[in-house]
């Protein structure tokens, strides 16, 4: 298959009217601003509008809807092109079909694989010829076009519509069959066909080895629990493409999947070493090396981490709080309550639960360089904050409240925080071998492997009533014990699907109801947000979507 025919998109080009459309360039001289202002007028083009940093593009972005963004990867102060993007992207300020350009006169590896990592639709090189902007701009354009409809579905989560729309354009494109094939396997992973999926993957591997193909199938492998022929599979990208960055963070969690964090740690490190400049990356790091007990790794990644995360949107607490401990643990207790406040300043207003994180981590500060009356005064605050309020924070939170609980001497509320852990995730062997060593620490070992084998029994049996029900026919009183049963264990995610199968199940036998759609759907993005990217997700949405009154009928 050949991905490129310069002929074909030449005598596409012909067609496109630069004129009619909105564009921005955004870079901080004013020199280069202008000339490329030149460069676009010459196609035609009239509604051009320039930014001098990545604060003022990002205004831009939020007002107007842009064709063309030709953006600079080094914007000086603030926001770099990276940056805009990967914000405009989060923030949904860009369409599908928006053609996004990165320029720079950066050519080191680190720039170019950092703003790769992002999916320009191109990056060029400065100086920048008419020329090659008239090229590439008409190459990208073309592509756009072909995937524009199929691009919306995939915004809107409709994976199933857009596999069909690759289909039906793939018999009519031959130049952009490849990239087609490549969208559709990935629709198929996202709805829930990790066959269809593979199908695809194999389809392609036997025409060439593509790397993305044979990460695709790894994918694939590593949410079947096959970790180790992942690890495998993922290995052998790596060895023919060193720079093939995702195949690293891949590997990492199989790594982690399997239990072994010194492996997941050295690719992360060695990945952050080609690519440093991503965000996410360097927090796992950080997160990873800290559970190891490397003080001095864990340190240099959360440092990194603040330093690049300072203008992104990427950017969360967890360095912060992450380096405080590294702080805790070499003896620095006033730099870690200076990060801890800067924290506290910087996201509190956005998350919720940052009084307690910040708390918790105070508590393991002042534990971890010996300041034992400190973390145990912390301790007790955390112990009335938990009486306050029933609801509890997330998996990770609860751990790390558990282990300063035990550690100042308390028994009973970190025994109760880990038992609605499991009852949670009662599925997850990693996560119970995780709260069977706190257990261990605090010299409750027996004790531990009793609760945790209660509260798994607790959540399976609460599961296994509800599908009963279901299974037998009684659909209302199954709706109602899942009602319950989401109660008693909000996050464990079995019990969620399993909830909306049931609504849906009751609507497909007995009639569409608003609410209980409604709530379904509450559901569904409750267990989306937990856990981006599920398979079973997009094949219950697809199928509450199908259940949608039409126009017509709503009228009649």
């Amino acid at each position: 298959m050949n991905l490129a025919n310069p002929g074909v998109a030449a005598a596409a080009a012909d067609q496109i009217d630069w004129a009619d459309k909105n564009y921005l360039v955004v870079d901080d001289f004013v020199g280069v601003r202008q000339l490329l202002r030149e460069s676009l007028r010459s196609l035609g083009a009239k509604n051009i509008d320039q930014a001098s940093s990545g604060g003022e593009a990002m205004g831009l972005l939020s007002r107007i809807r842009y064709d063309v963004v030709l953006c600079d990867y080094n914007l000086g102060e603030g926001k770099n092109g990276q940056q805009v993007l990967e914000e405009a992207r989060v923030r949904n300020l860009i369409n599908p079909s928006t053609v996004w350009l990165m320029v720079s006169a950066e050519k080191s590896v680190e720039s170019v694989m950092g703003a790769a990592e992002h999916q320009p639709d191109a990056y060029l090189i400065k100086p920048i010829t008419e020329g090659v902007l008239l090229t590439r701009l008409n190459r990208v354009w073309h592509k756009k076009q072909v995937f524009r409809m199929i691009d919306q579905a995939y915004a809107e989560k409709d994976y199933l519509r857009a596999a069909r729309l690759c289909d039906a354009q793939i018999g009519n494109d031959k130049i952009h069959a490849l990239d087609l094939l490549r969208m559709k396997a990935r629709l198929m992973e996202k709805s829930g066909q990790p066959a269809k999926a593979r199908e695809v993957y194999e389809q392609v591997l036997e025409q060439r080895e593509y790397q993305w193909a044979r990460a695709g199938l790894a994918k694939i492998r590593m949410a079947n629990g096959e970790f180790e022929q992942a690890r495998q599979m993922f290995q052998s990208v790596i060895a023919e493409n060193r720079y093939y960055i995702d195949a690293y963070d891949q590997l990492a969690a199989s790594y982690q999947n399997m239990g072994k964090a010194e492996e997941a740690c050295a690719i992360l490190e060695r990945a952050a070493r080609l690519s440093p400049n991503s965000v996410p990356r360097q927090r796992n790091l950080g997160n990873i090396a800290l559970k190891l007990g490397n003080v001095q790794m864990a340190e240099k990644a959360f440092r990194k981490c603040i330093a690049i995360g300072e203008y992104s949107i990427m950017k969360t607490p967890d360095a912060y709080l992450g380096l405080a401990r590294v702080c805790g643990q070499k003896n620095d207790p006033k730099e870690a309550l200076q990060l801890l406040q800067a924290a506290q300043r910087e996201f509190g207003h956005e998350h919720p639960d940052m009084l307690l994180r910040t708390k918790i981590t105070e508590g393991l500060v002042y534990h971890e360089s010996g300041d034992y009356r400190r973390a145990r005064k912390a301790g007790d605050e955390l112990e009335e904050m938990l009486k306050q309020s029933a609801e509890r924070p997330d998996t990770a939170t609860c751990l790390e409240l558990a282990t300063l609980l035990f550690a100042v001497g308390v028994k009973d509320a970190p025994a109760e925080l880990l038992c609605y852990v499991i009852r949670n995730n009662h599925d997850n062997p990693l996560l119970l071998d995780e709260v069977q060593a706190i257990f261990e620490k605090a010299r409750m070992g027996e004790e531990g492997l009793d609760l945790i084998r209660s509260s798994k029994k607790e959540a399976a049996d609460l599961m296994n009533q509800g599908v009963l029900l279901w299974k037998t026919g009684k659909l209302a009183e199954a709706v109602e014990w899942m009602r319950n049963a989401r109660k008693a264990v909000p996050n464990n995610q079995r019990i969620l699907f399993n909830a909306a199968q049931i609504m849906l199940s009751h609507m497909q036998q007995h009639g569409y109801d608003d609410k209980l759609s409604a709530e379904a759907y509450e559901v569904l993005h409750h267990v989306d947000h937990l856990l981006p990217g599920q398979q079973r997700f997009a094949q219950l949405m697809e199928q509450l979507a199908q259940l949608q009154p039409q126009p017509a009928e709503e009228a009649a």
